[in-house]
């Protein structure tokens, strides 16, 4: 298969809707966002953020009030989501339950008027791609939640779009499948090299599928880079606590120095390499804890003291609900082995990997 390779840039876009009960709603406001040739983006964020509809105007099928976007060289704001060489994929599939798997995604290559003995080497290099050869003549009934996603797939790359978008398309999947297709939507991708924009409100799925993620918020682009980035560096209490699992801790600055500085915490000072230029020594601040940064020896074995409320073993890890003098906090230690679980009521020894810490201005009070 082969297609042009093009970038796509969001520039400003907005979009107002009139609320009977609300008044004027900003689904979303001034949205930018660039988006590499063959990169892989996600839009992450709550429902009502603001990225489906986001996705929708690149797509084309609602109009930005405010802005453009523009695909490679052309500003395609105003162009007929039919005219911009988009795939789309629907949370729904929105397969037709009358047509056959074949005929659903040669669908599209019929609408553009292709020849028919293209259209049949065309569907079937596609079902080959995602693992449904064979699969030509039967119907969406007769196939599973997976193999339903597949053809939706195969109909959104067989007209070879130059911008492949995905919304929430594997929502409507068990856990165990989701997994799956994530992955095998990654790995299509990479092969087929076509710029996405997919949505999301799964942080976990975001991580796995993305080389980038814009997390949204109220409508904006609050933060965007890698998952390490929006993980270990984020800007504020929402990207924090909406990626991933947070311990968000009162503290102090103690020190500054070129690497960073120092923050008093849990009766403890820690150092701490990620700290904003805005913050000044004696400044209140919130220390971002992840569960996976606590380490949990027994009592003595570090340098903080706490008490162990309730555990739970999973398998592969334990988690804690801790509590630090009046600080609750949440700790996760990985399981290599039959070993030490620290049993309810028990005091235990805390220390907090140093790498692993960023902090927030203010107290968050």
């Amino acid at each position: 298969m082969t297609r042009e390779t093009i970038g796509v840039a969001i520039e400003g876009i907005s979009k107002r809707y009139s609320h009977r009960v609300k008044g004027e709603v900003w689904a979303a406001r001034e949205v930018r966002l660039d988006v590499a040739p063959g990169e892989f983006v996600t839009l992450l964020g709550p429902s009502g953020c603001g990225k489906t509809t986001t996705l929708r105007m690149v797509a084309g099928f609602e109009h930005p009030d405010e802005g453009r976007i523009r695909f490679g060289e052309q500003d395609v704001t105003g162009v007929p989501a039919n005219r911009r060489g988009i795939g789309f994929v629907f949370q729904n599939y929105a397969l037709f339950p009358h047509l056959s798997v074949a005929e659903n995604v040669a669908y599209g290559l019929g609408v553009r008027g292709v020849p028919a003995a293209e259209i049949a080497s065309r569907v079937a290099e596609v079902l080959g791609l995602v693992g449904l050869a064979g699969y030509e003549h039967q119907f969406s009934s007769q196939l599973s939640g997976g193999e339903q996603q597949r053809v939706a797939l195969a109909r959104a790359i067989v007209i070879r779009p130059r911008v492949l978008l995905f919304d929430e398309p594997l929502s409507n999947l068990d856990a165990k499948l989701r997994v799956q297709m994530r992955t095998e939507i990654r790995e299509l991708q990479r092969r087929l090299a076509i710029t996405t924009l997919y949505v999301t409100h799964d942080q976990e799925e975001a991580m796995a599928v993305s080389d980038r993620i814009a997390v949204m918020n109220q409508g904006s682009v609050v933060q965007e880079g890698s998952a390490q980035d929006l993980y270990h560096r984020p800007v504020n209490e929402f990207v924090a606590t909406f990626v991933g699992r947070v311990n968000l801790l009162p503290g102090r600055i103690t020190g500054l120095s070129e690497g960073g500085g120092s923050v008093a915490v849990l009766g403890t000072t820690v150092r701490v390499r990620a700290i904003p230029a805005s913050v000044a020594v004696g400044d209140a601040v919130r220390l971002v804890l992840r569960p996976e940064a606590i380490g949990i020896a027994p009592a003595g074995g570090g340098p903080v003291a706490a008490s162990v409320v309730s555990h739970a073993f999973l398998g592969e890890k334990i988690e804690y609900d801790l509590r630090c003098g009046d600080v609750p906090l949440h700790a996760v230690r990985y399981n290599a082995g039959p070993g030490i679980v620290m049993p309810d009521g028990a005091t235990v020894a805390l220390s907090l990997a140093e790498d692993a810490l960023a902090v927030l201005p203010g107290s968050g009070s």
